[in-house]
């Protein structure tokens, strides 16, 4: 008997009864089989259809596995969280740690006018890659000076970006007090040492982090990193990177079973990648997932990277994952995610001491990076579980793609606010999304129209469900998108006050 139709017969029979024995499994089997075959046949095999067994005297009972709980994390824990993202700096051990790599990388004190100098010309050339058209970048990020420039330039900024999404998931409840984590491209180890900082906040949660890297020296970076961050023994234990490609990966050096997958600014560092090879790298590693894992993408707030990063969360929606945040699909329509620039923006961190180092030139500009900005999705194999706000048929509302037919005219809608300012003091201007639209569209707000009753739309998070009533349409030809202008006669609300983004 196929080892297939066997696992089909448990399935079946475990979506009838929450409990049943091998052996109540046998009028179903094409041909008999013992029990003690049954389960050496598919012991393995039952923790992916969320099943365990359990011997009892000459037959096995197998039931179904009870979820992990989530780590609610305690009012002390959130008080150190606070503290800080409060204070906007990255641990001074931390700090240290890349100094101390630096002079040994290089044999000289990094204050060292030429090492310095040096530095400054390996972080502009990477700027200057960056900003190329996507088929002309390199982004190696992998020899020599230009593993220590990201170091020094984009290290620090990831870091905290990485702190903030750890906390996001916590409030979330997709945190467990026992975690698996991989970081897919994990350059010199961002996301895993931004993992141990998070956590020891933590009372009793732990963590073991796996992570893929294909660059030697960066392997290099992060193990000399963990060394002096991550001491032996502790709650969170972070694994030597895998060596290998995540275009050509071997889903076999993974481990068995991932509760949270990071593919943290590394997808559009790929050379060569098409929207479906990107896809496919994700459902791939999305393979090892637990049934109620988490894969987390974040990428760059600037317009193309965000952009593309929500064209891959549709690609992988048609793969049967599902897009748990920052989207929510209030009109229950799946969304096409044409030109959506969509991003979070956090309190720019304080300089590291290197940094401020570097920056002290003629071009200091250069060389200063402290915003946090970025685009995320997180996903899941399962739809989620917290009920979503939705709008239902023949609601007073106007759903975005209809703007079209009313412009000039004063309307009300529900959508999601999905992006950090893009205006300034004097004009709000915030993209706003329902789903439905195919031409961008922005909420804006001149600053002498804030009233009480409108300014939820500048305080809501990110992610968060409005609804305002009596805005203007306008169409703005040329940038082909959308303007609802809010006036003091408009009222917002904000609908999820639990919202956490």
């Amino acid at each position: 008997m196929a080892k297939k139709e066997l696992l089909s017969t448990i399935r079946y029979v475990a979506g009838t009864k929450p409990v049943f024995r091998y052996s109540e499994i046998l009028p179903y089997l094409s041909e008999p089989l013992s029990v003690e075959e049954m389960f050496r046949r598919t012991s393995s095999d039952l923790e992916k259809l969320g099943l365990t067994a359990q011997k009892k005297g000459g037959d096995y009972e197998i039931s179904r596995l009870l979820p992990p709980q989530a780590y609610v994390l305690n009012p002390e824990e959130s008080a150190r969280l606070t503290q800080f993202f409060e204070e906007r700096t990255v641990p001074v051990t931390l700090q240290e740690s890349i100094g101390q790599y630096l002079a040994k990388k290089v044999g000289k004190d990094w204050t060292d006018p030429v090492i310095l100098e040096r530095l400054r010309r390996a972080i502009v050339a990477q700027k200057d890659d960056y900003w190329k058209p996507q088929h002309k970048r390199s982004l190696q990020y992998t020899k020599g000076y230009s593993v220590l420039g990201y170091l020094a330039y984009h290290f620090p900024v990831y870091f905290m970006q990485t702190e903030y999404l750890l906390a996001l998931l916590a409030r979330r409840g997709l945190l467990k007090k026992n975690m698996t984590i991989l970081d897919a491209g994990t350059g010199p180890g961002v996301v895993p040492l931004a993992v141990a900082d998070f956590y020891s906040r933590l009372d009793t949660a732990t963590a073991d982090v796996f992570s893929i890297e294909r660059s030697e020296e960066h392997v290099e970076a992060f193990l000399a990193l963990r060394k002096i961050c991550v001491p032996p023994g502790g709650r969170v234990s972070i694994k030597p990177p895998i060596r290998a490609d995540l275009r050509s990966l071997d889903l076999g050096a993974l481990p068995a079973k991932v509760d949270l997958a990071v593919f943290s600014n590394v997808l559009n560092e790929l050379p060569d990648s098409t929207m479906d090879m990107r896809a496919e790298i994700v459902a791939q590693i999305a393979e090892r997932l637990a049934p109620d894992g988490t894969v987390l993408i974040v990428e760059p707030a600037d317009e193309e990277n965000a952009t593309r990063m929500r064209s891959l969360t549709v690609a992988l929606r048609k793969k049967g994952l599902f897009i748990t945040s920052p989207c929510s699909f209030i009109w229950g329509t799946p969304c096409t995610a044409p030109r959506c620039w969509s991003f979070k923006a956090e309190p720019a961190i304080k300089m590291p001491r290197l940094m401020e180092t570097l920056a002290r030139c003629e071009e200091s500009f250069r060389f200063v990076n402290t915003d946090i900005k970025y685009s995320y999705a997180i996903l899941s194999k399962d739809p989620p579980k917290k009920e979503q706000y939705h709008l239902p048929a023949g609601s007073k509302f106007l759903r975005l793609s209809k703007l079209q037919q009313h412009v000039g005219k004063r309307i009300n809608v529900a959508c999601l606010k999905m992006s950090g300012e893009l205006g300034d003091v004097r004009t709000h201007v915030f993209k706003i999304c329902d789903g439905t639209a195919k031409t961008p569209v922005y909420a804006v707000l001149p600053s002498y129209h804030i009233t009480p009753e409108n300014d939820a739309i500048t305080t809501a998070p990110y992610g968060s469900v409005l609804e305002m009533k009596g805005v203007l349409v306008r169409y703005n030809k040329a940038h082909d998108a959308y303007n609802l202008l809010v006036s003091r006669n408009t009222c917002a609300c904000l609908k999820d006050p639990d919202c956490i983004s």
